[in-house]
């Protein structure tokens, strides 16, 4: 499976909901995108298939080494460009929403670069 923007959104979901709540089901995944349990179920099934995620007897859902590689680089990539967009002036709330649908499609020389910037700007 090549992991396209959804799956993308949904690892970098587990991976936010485990750091707060140490565990995450179903439920919580459709309740932090705002779909609908059945769409969630579609996508653990295709996720946990290609080896992105585990789901053990408790419905536990945790990620395996290659969705946790994926899931940190998107956290960094959000984080990030939220940060430089609020550091050229642009609202919180919009950073935020904005981070979410460039991380994606940001090539990673010019990700690199923006964290550069950041790195050498931040205070």
């Amino acid at each position: 499976m090549n992991i396209h923007e959804s799956g993308e959104n949904y690892l970098e979901a587990i991976f936010n909901i485990r750091k707060r709540n140490g565990a995450c089901r179903s439920v919580d995944i459709a309740r932090e995108l705002g779909f609908s349990k059945p769409s969630v179920s579609t996508m653990m099934r295709d996720l946990r298939e290609h080896g992105f995620i585990a789901i053990d007897e408790f419905n536990d859902i945790s990620l395996t080494e290659s969705g946790m590689q994926i899931a940190i680089s998107i956290s960094e990539r959000h984080e990030i460009i939220a940060k430089v967009l609020v550091m050229l002036g642009v609202p919180n709330d919009i950073a935020l929403t904005d981070a979410c649908k460039i991380e994606h499609d940001l090539s990673s020389v010019s990700f690199e670069k923006i964290k550069e910037y950041y790195n050498k700007h931040k205070n």
